[in-house]
């Protein structure tokens, strides 16, 4: 096995660990206005949103089609996960904007 498919099922396997949502769980969570509501956002969809989108396809997408473009994307979103689960506010996180950001990234911390 190549140096390329190590990191390739590394990459995937980190990424199945951080996104706790199916793909249709993801997809109702996008449609919901609390998801609309947080992150950074040019006017139009915030990148955590945009991000959720690409997530349903990356998990509806076979390991051996993936492209280095979706490689890149699913590190982001594992890096995305570990950085915003490590501020973790105090208290019930139910309704809070950190839990509906990481929500947006495919991961619910209340899983």
């Amino acid at each position: 096995m190549a140096a390329h498919d190590d990191d390739r099922d590394e990459t995937v396997g980190a990424f199945q660990k951080a996104v706790n949502m199916t793909p249709a769980q993801l997809e109702d969570w996008l449609a919901t206005d609390e998801s609309k509501s947080v992150g950074q956002s040019d006017g139009t969809e915030s990148v955590g949103h945009a991000s959720g989108r690409r997530i349903i396809k990356l998990l509806n997408t076979n390991k051996t089609d993936l492209t280095d473009s979706d490689l890149d994307h699913m590190r982001k979103v594992v890096g995305y996960v570990k950085r915003h689960s490590a501020q973790r506010p105090d208290g019930d996180v139910t309704d809070t904007p950190w839990r509906y950001s990481l929500m947006n990234w495919g991961h619910d911390p209340k899983k």
